[in-house]
């Protein structure tokens, strides 16, 4: 008896701590083959799983737009930079695994994932169990947990090497881990290049000329916030070019020219300096 209730109070902390997802994502909706979330009956072995590696990504169009959830609206994040924060951690696993995550992603359990509500999707942010010091680096591809008292869902994987899948949650400290776009490396790389060396041989795209200054300034702000580029704007006979750089690589130049010519911008030019 003593034997069955113990499975009985593990198998609650084990419901108890899985995720809370949105109204579309409950089994009335005939998406998922599982009315409740647990654990796989038997899970490989994770004590190899690697962390998720950050690297730069830009963020997707999927996932990324104010949405609303049993009555409550979330504003998602334009920028991850400097994000930190403070809560209860909960795990998601087998009623999701191989569906599709807010990203348009497979979710899988045994991948170092997790749900946020409001961070732009694809963020990295480092988790670490503030009962146990256990740290990990997961990819934010999915929204959630949509319960009041916790800010955050990990994938059963990372629930794992946290130390938290016999609890079901954890308080846990979140901070995002941000990487450089090629596009600002290259920036970076060119400042240094340009203070080292005044003959350094730099590049700039010009985007686009107006007379009117206010859309120029316009523009000039939504493509820093877009391609994480400097800009600047140079002034001819009253009318106002934008231009964005420096960059000191021209492949990357290159490829970004290409970048914003997609976006609309089709007589967008590379210009060399020296």
């Amino acid at each position: 008896m003593l034997r069955n209730s113990l499975y009985s109070v593990l198998a609650a902390l084990l419901l108890a701590g899985c995720a809370t997802k949105a109204p579309q994502q409950k089994e009335s909706s005939g998406r998922y083959s599982m009315q409740q979330d647990k654990a796989p009956v038997e899970a490989p072995d994770l004590s190899h799983v690697q962390d998720a590696e950050p690297k730069y990504e830009p963020y997707s169009k999927q996932g990324n737009k104010d949405y609303q959830v049993w009555g409550e609206s979330y504003q998602v994040m334009p920028e991850a930079a400097g994000y930190s924060e403070t809560g209860t951690a909960s795990w998601y696993g087998m009623k999701f695994h191989g569906h599709l995550t807010s990203n348009g992603e497979t979710y899988d359990m045994y991948a170092m994932s997790g749900a946020h509500k409001t961070l732009p999707l694809p963020s990295y942010v480092r988790v670490t169990n503030l009962n146990n010091n256990k740290s990990v680096v997961v990819r934010i591809n999915d929204r959630g947990p949509f319960h009041s008292s916790r800010i955050i869902d990990v994938s059963y994987a990372a629930a794992y090497k946290l130390g938290m899948l016999a609890t079901g949650t954890a308080p846990v400290k979140l901070e995002v881990i941000m990487m450089d776009s090629p596009a600002k490396r290259a920036i970076d790389e060119a400042s240094k290049a340009t203070t080292a060396n005044s003959n350094a041989i730099t590049f700039y795209i010009q985007v686009f000329a107006s007379s009117s200054k206010q859309k120029v300034q316009q523009l000039a702000q939504q493509f820093e916030s877009q391609f994480s580029l400097n800009s600047r704007i140079s002034e001819e006979q009253n009318i106002f070019k934008l231009q964005l750089g420096p960059m000191s690589n021209e492949d990357i130049a290159g490829k970004m020219l290409d970048t914003i010519r997609s976006q609309g911008y089709a007589k967008s030019f590379l210009i060399r300096e020296e």
